[in-house]
């Protein structure tokens, strides 16, 4: 008998019984029940877990929405989907907020990228949103991915790098950022050239580190398998059999981006991640990535995924700080 089998209204109006059989109940919960506190507080009604049933009791409409979130977490949590505040918060999203209009998540979603050293669980992307962006990457040569702090544009760019790098599908992987001070100036910083672009790259190494360990980024950047440079010197070279990430895109110039992205060449993919709300420019006209997004679009083999609120995985309370600037923004017609 199928889970939706399982899943049926009671006699009783107002109430449904959820099926829990074979269902990690942990998993689905979450620590201390963190993932339950999170349902009630959107649902004007009573949750009880009682074995391998879980009952639902409130008025009809809001019923409705909650047992349709609650079939999804399920349906991810039996594909090995983590279920944290970001994940669940979203589904009760989709499922209160937009209506029966609400797309449907894929149950096949969040499939395992790659199998991150010391990590329990493989990395996932964990919204629709990540996961287009994924597709996207798997489906084209060149990516842009434009969203908000947060969103894991750079941390999914670089374990998809990763997982063709393993596969032998590109030969090496070259990070990408352009040196821009936000506030700062980088004269002042101490130390040779190195040591001060090193500050610029420091979320690239996070997100390598995370994902094949900081032991190995030594040996694979002393062997030339794993580069990062400064957006500068990538003038006058041809990038071939390469994985190329550019991140912090809202700070190229028009001219940077034209040249960045005419220097790949045969095998190669290039992933283009950047959040314009943050440009660091003096003339934000000519921010290469707002550009790109004009100019390209629709031309084939490139694709541009927007990401935004929904899709951000740090904490929970980042996400409300990101509508927040995005709500004064749009009052103050973009004024910083």
């Amino acid at each position: 008998m199928s889970r939706d089998e399982d899943s049926r209204p009671a006699a009783e109006a107002g109430e449904t019984i959820l099926s829990l059989a074979g269902v990690d109940q942990l998993a689905l919960l979450g620590w201390n029940d963190a993932n339950l506190r999170l349902l009630e507080a959107r649902f004007d009604g009573t949750i009880t877990v009682r074995g391998e049933m879980m009952v639902l009791r409130g008025p009809q409409a809001p019923l409705t929405s909650l047992a349709a979130a609650v079939r999804r977490l399920i349906a991810m949590a039996a594909h090995g989907q983590a279920l944290d505040a970001v994940s669940v918060s979203y589904v009760l999203d989709e499922e209160f907020g937009a209506g029966e209009g609400a797309p449907a998540a894929d149950a096949g979603a969040g499939e395992p990228l790659y199998f991150a050293v010391g990590a329990r669980q493989a990395v996932r992307a964990k919204t629709p949103g990540q996961q287009a962006y994924v597709d996207a990457i798997r489906g084209h040569d060149v990516v842009f991915a434009i969203g908000p702090a947060g969103t894991g544009k750079t941390y999914l760019a670089v374990v998809m790098a990763m997982e063709y790098l393993k596969r032998r599908l590109v030969e090496r992987v070259l990070l990408v950022r352009p040196v821009v001070e936000a506030g700062e100036q980088l004269g002042f910083l101490p130390g040779d050239l190195r040591e001060k672009i090193d500050p610029y790259l420091r979320p690239l190494y996070d997100a390598l580190a995370d994902t094949i360990g900081p032991g190995r980024i030594a040996r694979s950047m002393a062997s030339g398998v794993i580069e990062a440079a400064p957006l500068a010197y990538m003038r006058g070279r041809t990038l071939s059999n390469c994985f190329v990430i550019l991140d912090e895109a809202q700070n190229t110039t028009v001219g940077q981006m034209k040249m960045f992205l005419t220097r790949l060449g045969l095998q190669s993919k290039a992933v283009i991640t950047g959040d314009i709300t943050q440009i660091d420019l003096r003339d934000k006209e000519q921010c290469g990535l707002l550009a790109a997004r004009r100019i390209l679009a629709g031309v084939q083999g490139v694709a541009f995924v927007e990401l935004d609120g929904r899709d951000v995985v740090r904490h929970p309370l980042v996400r409300r700080i990101v509508d927040a600037f995005l709500r004064d923004e749009a009052r103050e017609g973009g004024r910083c």
